[in-house]
């Protein structure tokens, strides 16, 4: 299925931002090996999560798998992933009173809310009163929230629709779940069915806006996957104004004007925040760009450091052992790591086997907003750690 102009994925940036799907699709498509990886473990998921509700036999999933293991993006970790999938599926299925209807991969409509535009639920499930929808992200950078999720929002929309012949207003609640299990986030969020329709139709008008691309180009934390994300001139007048902006109201206090007091320090974190990753997406365009044959006034592109590579690392290993030297000084014996046995055993039997030998040592001190959900750093849990190890 071709991506509608204003697709659910892209909401929260056009909800924001209504020129930005017009511009976008005067600009080429490139999907990243991330996004490839990514469908490559939905597919696993769903096959996954079929199998174990019954939905085809055993047979059709080997065949499936098997197909799916030849891809170069290919990682036996997707096949775990999967599990802790359909174990959260499962989890949620089984608190009904009674089996709920359940299946996966839905496509659903959303054109009565935004022009042109369908989706697809990775699982939909109908117990009691409730719907509810599972969204499943491969990603493991940041986790992404189910609170007023606007991609998840419109999915339910679509769904309700699908299924009002059939239950009409018998579903007066709807759960919205995103499970990323490789950062071990499974968060939901719940809403009245009412709420959820009056947000689609509050939603209407700024739909069509962006359909027609009427309004005014937007910048913020929704450019990230934007494809004019680095090339954007209000992007770009975001970023470089930010630090006009503060050093003109900057307080310079009688104790030391050359310094930053604390709260201009926060201040400059704030609006500087984004920069650095502004300025390595524009350094990245720009190479796409002269790659292309186009012309950027004071850049060109050389040739980067080389290292050398083998051209046949196994039969010149074989050629120096052959010639006398060791097989000891050829190769190290170095164990697995941590994370490549579990990978290899499986949670549960890793667990079973070397969970008393794994400890989870205190992070480094890292710096955050303060609106970050994760509990401050404990010093004394840090200083108590380092005087045990030295001794």
């Amino acid at each position: 299925m071709s991506h509608a102009l204003l697709s659910p994925s892209s909401a929260y940036r056009w909800l924001n931002c209504p020129l930005a799907p017009r511009l976008e699709a005067e600009l080429p498509d490139r999907p990243s090996d991330y996004a490839k990886e990514g469908t490559l473990a939905h597919s696993v998921c769903e096959i996954t999560a079929k199998k174990y509700f019954k939905k085809i036999k055993a047979v059709e999933y080997n065949k499936t798998i098997k197909k799916l293991k030849t891809d170069p993006l290919w990682d036996d970790e997707m096949l775990l992933t999967a599990e802790k999938y359909v174990e959260h599926i499962s989890e949620r299925a089984m608190s009904f009173d009674y089996e709920p209807y359940l299946t996966f991969e839905v496509k659903v409509d959303i054109t009565y809310y935004v022009p042109e535009a369908y989706g697809t639920c990775d699982c939909v499930m109908v117990g009691g009163d409730t719907l509810v929808i599972t969204d499943y992200k491969h990603g493991k950078g940041v986790p992404v929230s189910p609170v007023k999720n606007p991609q998840l929002m419109l999915y339910a929309l679509g769904a309700l629709n699908l299924y009002n012949p059939i239950y009409g207003d018998a579903i007066q609640k709807v759960e919205i779940f995103i499970d990323q299990p490789r950062l071990n986030s499974y968060e939901g969020w719940v809403c009245e069915a009412k709420e959820l329709l009056e947000w689609g139709l509050s939603l209407k008008p700024k739909a069509q806006q962006a359909f027609m691309g009427v309004g005014e180009y937007n910048a913020g934390d929704w450019c990230r996957f934007c494809r004019a994300n680095g090339i954007c001139k209000a992007q770009t007048e975001m970023q470089t104004s930010a630090f006009d902006d503060f050093l003109s109201v900057i307080d310079n206090t009688p104790r030391n004007p050359a310094l930053l007091t604390s709260d201009e320090i926060g201040s400059a974190l704030e609006k500087g925040k984004t920069l650095v990753e502004w300025y390595e997406t524009l350094r990245q365009k720009t190479l796409e760009m002269l790659l292309e044959g186009n012309s950027i006034p004071g850049w060109k592109i050389v040739e980067g450091r080389s290292t050398r590579v083998w051209t046949d690392q196994d039969k010149a290993l074989e050629t120096i052992q052959k010639s006398g030297i060791d097989r000891a000084i050829i190769y190290d014996s170095v164990p697995k790591t941590l994370a490549q046995l579990e990978k290899l055993l499986g949670i549960v039997k890793f667990n079973e086997i070397a969970g008393a030998f794994v400890t989870k040592p205190q992070g480094k001190p890292t710096l955050v907003p303060a609106s970050d959900s994760r509990s401050d750093f404990n010093r004394a849990v840090a200083d108590f750690a380092t005087v045990a190890n030295n001794n």
